[in-house]
């Protein structure tokens, strides 16, 4: 008998944001976000103010529990510094959907 292999399944933009925002939680510290809003339009330099250090954490862990397929460094690589500043979480979902 044949088993049909099943795909990973494709999460929701919630589900992905949901994940990004412990991986900013375990970056910048729980007594940080906890007085911030994060949300979807949060951009990791003004609204989450991040630096490049954190920046680099965080997108090690994205790699991590998102697999090979999310080339998140090389992403990153293609943008020019007024992008990467003005980055949104949605930017990262989007892509993360992409790739799935």
């Amino acid at each position: 008998m044949d088993q049909l292999t099943e795909e990973p399944k494709k999460l929701s933009n919630e589900e992905i944001f949901d994940v990004l925002n412990q991986f900013i939680t375990e970056v910048i510290g729980e007594e940080f976000v906890d007085e911030m809003d994060i949300t979807q339009d949060s951009s990791f330099t003004k609204d989450l103010e991040m630096d490049s250090i954190e920046i680099v954490a965080f997108s090690e862990k994205v790699k991590i529990h998102f697999g090979q397929n999310i080339n998140f460094t090389g992403w990153l690589s293609n943008m020019d510094l007024d992008e990467i500043i003005s980055l949104k979480l949605s930017d990262i979902i989007n892509y993360i959907r992409q790739c799935q």
